[in-house]
């Protein structure tokens, strides 16, 4: 690890920070309460713009900051300011979480000193590396995106003092929950400590997602009060179940936000080199939030490789996802695929068997780059959403779309002649309705989050009710539950990994609010009391499945050819007559029923029925001697002369025939 930050070491501990353009740097110390500042202490230069200073007969537990001063000029991205007390980048935990203040955003000579509104660094002797371990999480399997917080914030079975803490996603409760759901790894929002945007504290909100960390490595004290061992610990029993975790991290941006922001590290150290800027001074604003982090600098190259290998080292974790991903792959502002950040993590020796995800996207030029990262990394695949959505939505000519992403995306991830899909499927993300409400809300009700319903996307390719003039309240649950059983079966019946939010599994809802960032209350806060238990059963069936039909959750692309040992093939698509789609088909824009028919390595098959149809439909499915279809969750026999319900999914397994009893006497 690069030696910056608080190193402690028997006999006491070096301050270490880098900065290209600083004059002067020093560390100030607190008292134990973090209170009361009682020495600052000028670092020394060492070269290459690092600063350093060891401090004897001081240890575990210090209370520390850094200031610095240089030119302030911040039309030449110069923020140096000697009243700023500011977090060590490589600070790995804080005494208190951040809160926003207006003289944090202060200019120079125009605010007090801004120690007792910071949190303070707490120099801490690392626990001994866990032991190396492969990832448990695998491509093909699913992952459960989860907000700490507002997961167990409610969990009656949870201890009140641990609800919404990392540690209850350790609770027996918790794990048999994501068992039951055939949970290959929780995916958890960002845990590192973060800030509120400045609008939010005057309209008595918080930013309840964390994505606007300040610095990477330190955990924020309100979701995690044990610091890094408790993490460390909630992996471990997650990772005896058989469960992994992989931490959303952000490192496209800072809370610093624009040029109105607060200083509270980067900035304060230097601004220059940790933030890309225009030519003609201002930040250049890739991300949506005021600032974009210089990931092409060696520095913060390393600086992310650092805090990677902090979590891989000290706490075990399965692996990452990467927020507004094109970022790390920005050089020179240009998204490179060979980007040197994204080829070193990859190519680490401590991160090379970790599971990476990118989101491919952020708001700057060309900044839409699904199916362009390269291997390892998986990537989230919005046009899957999209185009799954537009299906049961009743959108004309889904057909096709429908069909290529239960495949796998082989338009996206297959170029090169690459055998295998990279895809993350999701119907819904915590960016965006939820499940229930896809199906309930054909337009977004932001309202509570004070912008006048102006915030969020306005496309959320969304529907309401599912039936035309229903007025009939048991009649429209009905529908809607139909409409998120058919969402759901089509994720878990889809080729690569697959991504299920935290309750959207037992219809959560967030009353149509798809830009939830800023409720931290029961807008987000799960119902776990009031959860659709039928719902639950239903995913835990399907996750059940998902495992017992390995095809399911292959990530090779299906092609029409016999699987690896058998003469069946890898699939093959059929009407609701049990014959092979046509042309004819394909191009029919008024239909929404599809057969997909897999087969495996052992020559056998699973015939998953798609009606996206309101109608009922009696369907066919190819016979053989000796066999017969099931009910693949159900274990009984189908009656396929009977219709099938319409906008439902149905899957059907062949078995071989029970021998007829011999008669008696024969």
């Amino acid at each position: 690890m690069t030696n910056l930050g608080a190193t402690i070491t028997p006999e006491g501990i070096r301050f270490a920070a880098w900065s290209s353009s600083a004059r002067r740097l020093w560390v100030s110390l607190f008292d134990d309460s973090g209170s009361r500042e009682i020495d600052r202490l000028e670092l020394t230069p060492q070269g290459d713009g690092v600063h350093a200073l060891f401090l004897p007969r001081i240890g575990d537990g210090t209370r520390y900051g850094f200031r610095a001063d240089g030119d302030y000029a911040p039309e030449r991205g110069l923020w140096f300011d000697p009243n700023k007390l500011l977090t060590d980048p490589y600070a790995v935990e804080l005494d208190h979480p951040y809160q926003y203040h207006w003289r944090l955003a202060a200019k120079r000579n125009e605010g007090a000193d801004t120690a007792p509104l910071m949190p303070k660094a707490i120099a801490r002797s690392l626990p001994k590396p866990v032991p190396a371990k492969p990832a448990l999480f695998q491509p093909g399997g699913l992952i459960y995106e989860l907000n700490v917080r507002s997961f167990t914030k409610l969990h009656p079975d949870v201890p009140e003092a641990q609800r919404g803490t990392i540690a209850a996603l350790a609770h027996p409760a918790v794990i048999e929950h994501l068992k039951r759901l055939g949970v290959s790894a929780v995916e958890l929002m960002p845990v590192t400590a973060s800030i509120d945007e400045r609008h939010l504290p005057p309209l008595g909100l918080t930013n309840a997602w964390g994505y606007n960390p300040v610095t990477f490595m330190a955990l924020d004290p309100r979701l995690a009060p044990g610091g890094i061992e408790e993490l460390r610990d909630t992996v471990a029993a997650l990772r005896k179940a058989g469960i992994g975790i992989i931490l959303d991290l952000v490192f496209n941006h800072t809370g610093e936000s624009d040029r109105l922001g607060p200083t509270l590290s980067l900035r304060g150290l230097d601004a220059q080199a940790y933030y890309r800027h225009q030519p003609d001074g201002r930040l250049v604003n890739d991300t949506g939030t005021g600032n974009t982090i210089a990931c092409d600098h060696p520095v913060v190259r390393e600086m992310v490789l650092d805090t990677l290998r902090h979590f891989v080292r000290f706490t075990g974790v399965d692996g990452f996802r990467f927020d507004l991903a094109p970022v790390l792959g920005r050089v020179d502002g240009a998204f490179d695929p060979e980007a040197p950040l994204l080829q070193a993590i990859a190519g680490d020796p401590v991160l090379a068997d970790r599971v990476l995800i990118a989101e491919p996207w952020d708001i700057g030029p060309s900044g839409y780059q699904l199916g362009n990262f390269r291997p390892p990394y998986l990537e989230w695949n919005d046009r899957y959403r999209d185009d799954v959505r537009r299906f049961w939505r009743g959108d004309t000519g889904a057909i096709g779309a429908l069909a290529t992403r239960l495949a796998g995306s082989s338009d996206v991830f297959g170029r090169e002649g690459r055998p295998a899909s990279r895809t993350v499927n999701f119907i819904a993300a915590h960016d965006g309705m939820t499940l229930a409400d896809i199906v309930a809300y054909e337009r977004k009700h932001n309202e509570a989050n004070g912008e006048q319903n102006r915030d969020g996307h306005n496309d959320n390719l969304s529907w309401n009710n599912g039936t035309e003039g229903e007025t009939d309240a048991d009649a429209i649950a009905r529908t809607r539950f139909g409409d998120q059983c058919g969402l759901l079966a089509t994720l878990f019946a889809s080729r690569g990994t697959i991504m299920l939010t935290a309750g959207d599994e037992f219809g959560r809802t967030q009353k149509g609010n798809n830009n939830a960032y800023a409720q931290d209350n029961a807008i987000t806060w799960l119902d776990w009391a009031g959860r659709d238990q039928a719902l639950e059963q239903y995913a835990s069936s399907l996750a059940a499945l998902r495992r017992a039909f390995p095809a399911l959750a292959d990530i090779r692309f299906l092609t029409g050819e016999p699987a690896d040992g058998s003469e069946i093939p890898d699939v093959a698509w059929l009407t609701e007559a049990g014959a092979p789609l046509g042309e004819s088909d394909w191009n029919d824009p008024g239909r929404h029923r599809l057969v997909m028919l897999l087969g495996d390595a052992e020559g056998g098959r699973l015939a998953v029925v798609i009606n996206g149809d309101r109608r009922q439909c009696v369907f066919s499915l190819p016979e053989r001697d000796g066999f017969e279809w099931r009910s693949a969750i159900e274990t009984q026999p189908v009656d396929l002369a009977r219709p099938l319900p319409g906008r439902s999914v149905n899957f059907m397994i062949e078995r071989q025939a029970a021998k007829p009893r011999a008669r008696k006497g024969s």
